[in-house]
């Protein structure tokens, strides 16, 4: 039986004194160009600096974060953190939202009242959710870190855990980059009890068979050349998958390359994202990040992946699988995804992009509660 205690987000003084200090010490480098082709551009890392420095509330963002419910539990002898807020409607489907990387359960603030009482939000009753959101092992605050060997399906059998300790015999999942890979390996593992999994990305691709690209529609042909652009740029995913120990060092030591390393992917490599980014909200998970020295551990679960192949492997997912699939992502493909996974619902969005929880939060929600009350209706 798991020991759960409820948990107050309580950062010092101190800490936030020395955070500013840091922030204020900062050492710029040279700017060789002042576009995107090389890195976050110097002048947005200045300005996002300014505003955690200068304009940045912790202590109104804590307040906003300690309205809901948290609690600390131990599982496999990892720490994990979650917030655990239950609908006022009964027979709500219990429903356990995993967050990516470089995010944390800040990304789903804005579904938690739709998707628990959608009567106050215009919403029909008839779908509900007693709502789950735990922190990844190693991230924010579930840390320490206690152990090698934190990959997705690791994590996965943990939510089970996590789930049936809370009490709830049957309940769904909801996974977005990372924790579309957690989502996943919990449709792979199908346990017991659960209804379905969500998921905003599959990571499938193309297996070289022969006019197996001349089938996709133009909405999947545009996504494969965002995948092509983000295989082009993303460096931080090879560094994280091989060596997070030495990046963990300049991580843990500056939050302004704490702050940039992290704007990759919310930003943009091409400052793509950056309109739809809520730069108060991206300071609030980069402090979570800086406050509990995590950067470090977050990045350990690309690593950890890279070793056993879990998120990525082509196991059969048996579990009635969701998918949502934003147009400013790189797009999952329906005709890849089935090849092992049972996929019974297929959305492709008019807007949004990687982080649909914190960018399009109304589109995410509407999905969530269609794919749900299909399988509930069943």
């Amino acid at each position: 039986m798991l020991s759960i205690e409820p948990y107050k987000i309580q950062i010092s003084d101190a800490a936030i004194a020395d955070l500013k200090d840091r922030l204020g010490k900062a050492r710029w480098p040279e700017a060789i160009t002042h576009d995107w082709s090389r890195g976050q551009p110097i002048k947005l890392i200045m300005q996002l600096t300014d505003q955690w420095r200068n304009d940045y509330d912790w202590r109104k963002n804590e307040r906003e974060l300690n309205r809901y419910p948290q609690f600390m539990t131990q599982i496999d002898g990892q720490p994990i953190h979650f917030v655990h807020v239950k609908s006022p409607l009964p027979n709500a489907l219990p429903l356990i939202l995993s967050h990516g990387w470089p995010g944390s359960f800040v990304e789903f603030l804005d579904l938690i009242g739709p998707l628990t009482d959608p009567m106050s939000h215009g919403l029909d009753e008839s779908i509900a959710f007693d709502l789950v959101i735990p922190s990844l092992p190693g991230f924010g605050f579930s840390s320490p870190m206690t152990s090698p060997g934190w990959d997705s399906a690791r994590t996965a059998k943990a939510w089970d855990t996590l789930m049936k300790g809370l009490g709830y015999e049957r309940y769904g999942a909801h996974g977005g980059d990372a924790g579309a890979l957690v989502g996943r390996e919990l449709g792979i593992l199908a346990p017991e009890g659960l209804v379905g999994t969500h998921l905003l990305q599959i990571f499938a691709f193309p297996t070289g068979q022969l006019g197996e690209m001349e089938k996709l529609s133009p909405f999947e042909m545009a996504g494969m050349a965002n995948l092509a652009n983000f295989e082009k740029y993303a460096g931080y995913q090879a560094v994280q998958s091989k060596r997070p120990g030495t990046l963990a060092f300049a991580l843990i030591d500056s939050p302004v390359g704490q702050l940039a390393w992290n704007a990759e992917l919310w930003f943009g490599f091409e400052g793509e994202g950056a309109a739809r980014v809520d730069r108060e909200r991206y300071l609030t998970t980069n402090s979570i990040y800086w406050f509990t020295a995590t950067s470090g551990s977050a990045a350990n679960v690309y690593y950890e992946n890279a070793q056993t192949g879990a998120g990525y492997r082509e196991l059969n997912n048996p579990t009635p699988t969701g998918v949502a699939v934003f147009p400013e992502d790189f797009r999952s493909v329906r005709s890849f995804a089935q090849r092992s996974n049972n996929v019974v619902h297929w959305t492709e969005m008019p807007r949004g992009g990687h982080f649909a929880a914190s960018e399009t939060p109304d589109l995410l929600v509407e999905d969530i509660r269609k794919f749900f009350g299909k399988l509930i209706a069943d």
